[in-house]
C-alpha cells in the first residue's frame, strides 16, 4: 500500500475529490495548510501599506491506496489539480507498512 499526500490549490479540492471518487478512492483526509515553494509568496496592499505574504493557503489531501490503484490515483490528481500556473502543488508517495481499522480490528487492505 502507498500513502499519497497531495498539496493543491484550495479551489481545486472539490474537483479532485470528485475525480478520485470516480476511480474508486472512497476515503481521504483533508487539511487546510499554508506554505510556499518556488513562488515564495507575494505582496499585497493593505490600508496603503505593502506587505509580503510568505505563506500561501493550500489544501493537503492524504489518501492510502492499494499498489494497483497508485498510478491511477496520482494521474487523477495531477490532471484534475493542474492549472498550468505556478503554485499548482506537489504530490508525495510513501510506503505504508501497516493499516488498522480501530473499530473492527481489520488490517491492511481490509482496513482501507
Amino acid at each position: 500500500m502507498k500513502r499519497v499526500e497531495a498539496i493543491i490549490k484550495p479551489f481545486k479540492l472539490d474537483d479532485v475529490r470528485e475525480a478520485l471518487a470516480e476511480v474508486g478512492i472512497t476515503g481521504m483526509t483533508v487539511q487546510e495548510v499554508k506554505g510556499f515553494g518556488r513562488q515564495k509568496g507575494h505582496t499585497e496592499l493593505y490600508r496603503g501599506a505593502e506587505y509580503m505574504v510568505d505563506f500561501l493557503p493550500k489544501v493537503k489531501i492524504d489518501i492510502v491506496v492499494q499498489d494497483e490503484l497508485l498510478d491511477q490515483a496520482v494521474e487523477t490528481i495531477v490532471e484534475t489539480a493542474h492549472t498550468g500556473k505556478i503554485g499548482d502543488g506537489k504530490i508525495f508517495v510513501t510506503d505504508i507498512e501497516r493499516v488498522i481499522r480501530i473499530r473492527t480490528g481489520e488490517e491492511n487492505d481490509d482496513a482501507v
